[in-house]
């Protein structure tokens, strides 16, 4: 079967990577890129196509000629490229986390007969169908609760992150407002608010905060309490505070010496080399899932743990396998035909059916990336 993955960024190529490894499939990757395309193909049984995806008549055209598709794009572009895939009729699982309501393309997916995996990375993604499992076997859901953080092993002064994604997505979380569900009604709180200490074994302390994280749970579960919240090292919500507050973070062009600039664009070109992930630099990725609720009348809580760290052997950064090895675990399913609901899917409607759930924790399990789950009677 013939897989095309939009995107050889550092999730990107990891999900390539991964998928060609199964001698089943036919994978391509495309990118603008075509020094990155020519190390992935050296090095790897893979396909390189060279070419502009900010364009979606350029997408419509290289697609059609696969089985299923896999968006790995910046979130700028991403629900475009969603939009052109599935104009074209192609299944697809897609990791750009646009800033859209992708449910706007729901009619259009099942108009076209195509099931378009949407937030498929690891938060939302693997967090989403770990509460769609949950909420399948319980009677009643109450509460559920995510803290996710991805963070380097090395601390460096003065960030103490690093991020495997463009600087200005990072931005945006710390910029949109930031929605949560308590007593079953929408709560709108801002970013970088609520800052709470949390200790987690082999890291440490941590501070958490909120962000826009919810997304399609917000729509999809009918469940009163609802959150998510980020988690770095502490004193970084400060730092992000000072900046957004400064007016760093403003989208509104401002006039320096005669130049027209907006302050995000200096902002994210100043960090890019502060945040950039270099090669072998070490970083990990931290999660717990909290749920709570009814089963048999007793009240119960299910805590998932993760912790994820660095692959050395292989050199894929954290964050790049807990989200990447979720996209190609639903890829397969898809594939082997387990899953063929039509129009937008959010990933907590994968988790709903039991067999795909296992599927998923499964194939992350086989590539060491390990949720230890706990469940207590309160």
């Amino acid at each position: 079967m013939k897989i095309v993955v939009l995107g050889a960024g550092l999730v990107g190529n990891v999900i390539a990577r991964d998928l060609a490894e199964d001698t089943a499939f036919e994978v391509s990757i495309v990118d603008f890129n075509q020094q990155t395309l020519d190390i992935l193909t050296h090095d790897y049984d893979l396909q390189g196509i060279c070419a502009d995806l900010s364009n979606p008549n350029i997408i419509k055209d290289i697609v059609k000629d696969y089985d299923l598709v896999i968006g790995a794009l910046p979130g700028f572009i991403g629900y475009q490229a969603l939009k052109a895939v599935i104009e074209v009729g192609k299944n697809i699982v897609d990791i750009s986390f646009f800033e859209e309501d992708p449910f706007s393309l729901d009619e259009l997916a099942k108009e076209k007969g195509v099931t378009a995996v949407v937030d498929c990375g690891v938060a939302p993604g693997s967090s989403n169908i770990i509460l769609g499992y949950v909420d399948s076997i319980l009677e009643k859901t109450e509460s559920f609760l995510c803290y996710i953080g991805g963070l380097p092993v090395e601390r460096d002064w003065p960030f103490e992150y690093k991020a495997p994604f463009s600087p200005t997505d990072v931005i945006e979380e710390y910029l949109r407002q930031a929605r949560y569900i308590e007593n079953s009604e929408i709560v709108i709180k801002p970013a970088l608010s609520e800052p709470e200490l949390l200790d987690f074994p082999e890291v440490g302390t941590l501070e958490a905060f909120n962000t826009d994280g919810l997304r399609s749970l917000i729509q999809t579960m009918d469940i009163p309490f609802m959150k998510e919240k980020t988690l770095r090292y502490p004193g970084h919500i400060e730092k992000m505070r000072v900046l957004r507050e400064t007016g760093f973070f403003n989208k509104e062009e401002i006039d320096v010496n005669g130049i027209k600039i907006k302050p995000i664009e200096l902002t994210s070109k100043l960090l890019f080399d502060q945040w950039k992930l270099e090669e072998r630099d070490e970083d990990l990725t931290v999660m717990r899932i909290i749920i709570e609720g009814i089963k048999e009348g007793k009240k119960l809580r299910y805590t998932y743990e993760m912790l994820d760290k660095y692959d050395k052997e292989k050199r894929v950064i954290s964050m790049a396998r807990t989200t990447g090895y979720t996209c190609t675990a639903v890829a397969r399913i898809l594939l082997e035909g387990k899953f063929d609901k039509k129009g937008i899917i959010p990933p907590e409607l994968l988790g709903k059916d039991s067999e795909v759930y296992h599927q998923v924790i499964e194939d992350l399990w086989k590539r060491n990336v390990i949720f230890k789950e706990t469940i207590e009677e309160l």
